[in-house]
């Protein structure tokens, strides 16, 4: 390939959107092209890249078992109405209108769809196991996309869907799609963390996430330092915050409740100012709906409670906050005031954290508009115990959190792909049923594998840059090899150049020839921006020697070898570099 013939718009200005490297990268290499909030047009640089991470991921997929097939992005909303699921992605999902009446929905997903495929499709236990996969475009109406192709609204996802007959099944299933996905993520030179995590909205029990660890990913990673447990902040469990010794003491020589007037201060940042209080002192009572019935939590003031955590606590139910009439009507009081208080009489369930049954006094809101109360105590004030009362974690770790006696560790990172175990949710809605070998009808079981192949690139490079540019691996650059005549008005020079350039791609080496008449700081300034990871220089005054420049990407200083071995050379350290990209 010939830079002069190729559309590989560079640019020096950082735009002024993009808040982390990969976004700015992305567009300074002529990777990508903002077209709307969330949608990026990929130019060629960008979509070879994109290319070869799906030719990775189709590779191992297939090599897995798996079968490849193409979903409609169109799905009828009924589907999900089925299922149930339209409610739980609600403004996320994009629906609209045909000129037929019917409503339909851009693809979030893909669940609903393939459960009605293997319904019509599958009868019989001897058809089983089987999974079937699929690289499509997905859309999510993200509320605020953001860190370019990292959060947008339109990107593409692989995703793959088993069905078993078995538990048994569905665990090898889900064990060959683990083993897939930990070559996927390696052959793309990338380091994953993989860590427990929560199902959310796609159900079912047991998931793993593929999490690379960065900086700027917004996802949190929490681990313990000697390897032995990881997991999402979503799904990280903490051990019970101990009681301290002298609890019985102090709740027993607490002064009664004291209401304080506290006119139009709501927040527990505003209500600690104002009573001269800490969070950790406060108790923070928020209302829930969980499919129709009214639960209460239970959180200390400077931690946030863990809706998943809290959905487990409610027997799976999907939890929300309740809307204000409800909370009025439940507390007596507006948004912002609610309190502990005679609540275990009033709702379904009361959950309480294991920080807020620790405490030995507290501060509350007290049911009553503009009104806080102190010296709540626990077990006197409010039920710490009952029939519709549960003590259990139910909010986020926090540093200073322990799991099972060790110190909890943070740090952030990039999804790049999810595991799932989804159970019978969507058989069972679906109609998805097999006959046994005894003749007797069985729902499926499912397994759900997704990876975003966008979030593959720009992972990548957010992992993989310096001040220079893009430092991409050779299995997913644009091309593995950029040969840079230096001196174009120099026929010897602009000769070699395209010998070891065609003797490269005679060789079966990815290399892009720059033959552009531009100077050669500019491309070289070009070319660390690429990220390409092989570069030959051929320039005037080291032809004179017989010799060219070879450097990697990574190396400090170019290297001065023989012209006649230069392709030689290169071709060595590229397969060294492929070998190395490849798990054993």
């Amino acid at each position: 390939m010939r830079y002069s013939q190729w559309l590989i718009p560079t640019v020096k200005e950082v735009p002024a959107e993009a808040e982390i490297p990969s976004h700015r990268l992305m567009i300074r290499a002529g990777y990508i092209r903002k077209l709307t909030s969330g949608a990026y047009t990929y130019l060629p640089l960008g979509w070879r890249s994109l290319l070869k991470v799906i030719a990775i991921v189709r590779e191992e997929m297939d090599a897995a078992g798996a079968q490849e097939v193409l979903m409609p992005i169109l799905q009828p909303i009924e589907l999900w109405r089925q299922t149930g699921r339209e409610d739980d992605y609600g403004p996320v999902m994009c629906k609209f209108e045909d000129r037929h009446g019917r409503i339909n929905a851009l693809a979030p997903t893909a669940e609903e769809v393939v459960t009605q495929l293997a319904a019509q499709e599958i009868n019989s236990y001897k058809q089983l196991p089987i999974n079937l996969y699929q690289i499509n475009t997905k859309f999510r109406d993200e509320f605020r996309p953001r860190f370019g192709v990292l959060r947008s609204r339109e990107f593409i996802m692989k995703d793959a869907y088993s069905f078993h007959a078995t538990p048994e099944c569905l665990d090898a299933g889900y064990a060959r799609m683990y083993e897939a996905y930990s070559r996927i993520f390696t052959r793309c030179g990338l380091r994953c963390m993989v860590v427990e995590a929560e199902s959310g909205e796609m159900g079912g029990a047991g998931s793993h996430q593929f999490t690379v660890p960065c900086e700027n990913g917004e996802d949190t990673i929490v681990y313990l330092e000697d390897g032995s447990y990881a997991a999402n902040l979503e799904k990280a469990a903490v051990d019970a915050v101990p009681w301290p010794a002298d609890l019985v003491a102090c709740r027993g020589s607490a002064g009664a409740m004291e209401p304080v007037h506290t006119p139009h201060i709501g927040s527990i940042e505003s209500v600690c100012e104002f009573l001269g209080t800490q969070p950790a002192e406060m108790i923070k009572t928020l209302i829930f709906q969980a499919d129709g019935d009214v639960l209460a939590a239970l959180v200390r003031g400077d931690h946030e409670i863990n809706t998943e955590k809290l959905s487990g606590v409610a027997s799976g139910r999907h939890v929300e906050l309740a809307d204000e009439a409800t909370i009025e009507s439940v507390t007596g009081a507006a948004v912002g005031f609610a309190g502990p208080m005679g609540l275990a009489g009033k709702v379904w369930r009361v959950a309480i954290d294991h920080a807020v049954a620790a405490l030995a006094v507290g501060v509350a809101g007290a049911n009553r508009t503009d009104y806080h109360v102190r010296n709540v105590v626990g077990g006197r004030d409010y039920a710490l115990e009952g029939d519709n009362v549960v003590l259990a974690d139910i909010r986020n770790a926090v540093p200073g959190d322990t799991h099972a006696g060790a110190a909890l560790r943070f740090r952030k990172g990039i999804e790049v792909g999810q595991l799932f175990k989804l159970g019978t949710k969507y058989a069972e809605a679906l109609g998805a049923k097999v006959l046994d070998e005894s003749g007797h009808e069985r729902v499926c079981l499912m397994g759900c594998y997704g990876i975003g192949i966008n979030r593959i690139l720009a992972a990548a490079i957010e992992t993989g840059n310096d001040k220079d540019g893009c430092i991409l691996p050779v299995s997913i650059a644009p091309f593995e090899v950029e040969v840079l005549p230096l001196n174009n008005d120099r026929e010897d020079v602009c000769e070699e150049a395209r010998r070891i350039y065609e003797a490269l791609r005679s060789a079966g080496a990815d290399a892009l020839l720059d033959d552009r008449p531009v100077r050669p700081g500019v491309k070289f300034k070009d070319a660390d921006l690429i990220g390409i990871p092989l570069r030959v220089v051929v320039g005037e005054r080291r032809l004179k020697e017989q010799q060219v420049e070879f450097r990697r990407r990574t190396d400090a200083a170019a290297t001065a070898v023989p012209a006649g071995q230069a392709g030689e050379v290169v071709l060595r350290v590229l397969r060294e570099m492929r070998q190395a990209a490849r798990p054993v």
